[in-house]
């Protein structure tokens, strides 16, 4: 259980409350860490000024945006700012099984107190289950995330709403594929608890998610210790590592070493 922040920065954007890039933190064999400027995350874009688009594509050299928001969110949302930038290029990965030209979800399977993903882990909290549940039906759309970032010359943002649930998913998944100490892959997920509740009250202000969010106390929000733990173990007791994983699911082996390469920083 990790008890120190993680090296991680965060972005200041007037139109996310949830942004960081999660360079610097250490890699597992003390050789180096996750390069600066190579992986983002973030909550919802939808808000981003003109400012933040700036800051990111300018500054920080963003070139790939992988959002984790189902087709419901997208149509309910609308276009975000960046659809409008040709320097960035916009993959939809969807964590949420989807049909036809829709989807059959609701609201309330999106938000991670939804059921229907991950019912066949009984003995795991809801939210190990949710997590899992990604992995287990949607692997398509994490082994496209990562083959989209390894293939990416600039940085690559992944976000959902919150910034909190699948984008913690695909980010913990990337960065133990890379070889990230585990301590600080834990830490950056529980890292967003400390803007849980300016997330809570973003989403509680739009349509979308709005009505959903205020049925939940605010501190149902927060990210569980011990969550993100459960989830790599569990993948590693059944698949023998991460990286097993993500190659019995598509990722070639040539494709996860340079995902390894982009992600890390030798000293």
């Amino acid at each position: 259980m990790p008890d120190t922040a993680p090296p991680t920065t965060p972005i200041d954007l007037d139109g996310t409350v949830n942004a960081r890039d999660v360079g610097g933190i250490p890699l597992a064999d003390g050789s180096g860490v996750i390069a600066p400027g190579v992986l983002l995350r973030a909550d919802n874009l939808q808000d981003l000024t003109e400012r933040d688009i700036a800051t990111l594509v300018e500054e920080l050299g963003l070139r790939l945006v992988v959002d984790l928001r189902t087709g419901y969110e997208l149509r309910s949302e609308g276009p975000g700012p960046l659809e409008r930038d040709e320097r960035v290029r916009i993959e939809h990965r969807s964590l949420y099984p989807e049909t036809g030209g829709g989807t059959d979800l609701d609201l309330q399977t999106v938000l991670p107190w939804g059921d229907g993903v991950g019912a066949d882990l009984p003995q795991e909290t809801p939210t190990v289950r949710a997590y899992l549940g990604y992995t287990r039906r949607r692997p398509d759309s994490i082994v496209e995330a990562l083959r989209a970032m390894a293939h990416t010359e600039g940085a690559t943002l992944v976000h959902c709403a919150a910034g909190k649930d699948r984008t913690g998913t695909v980010v913990a998944i990337a960065l133990a594929a890379a070889g990230a100490d585990r301590d600080a892959i834990v830490a950056d997920y529980l890292a967003t608890a400390q803007n849980i509740e300016a997330i809570v009250q973003r989403l509680a202000e739009t349509n979308t998610y709005g009505a959903e969010m205020r049925k939940h106390d605010p501190s149902s929000h927060a990210p569980v210790p011990g969550t993100m733990e459960r989830v790599l173990e569990l993948l590693e007791a059944e698949h023998g590592s991460v990286e097993a994983w993500l190659l019995s699911e598509g990722l070639r082996p040539e494709e996860l070493e340079r995902l390894r390469a982009r992600l890390r920083r030798q000293d």
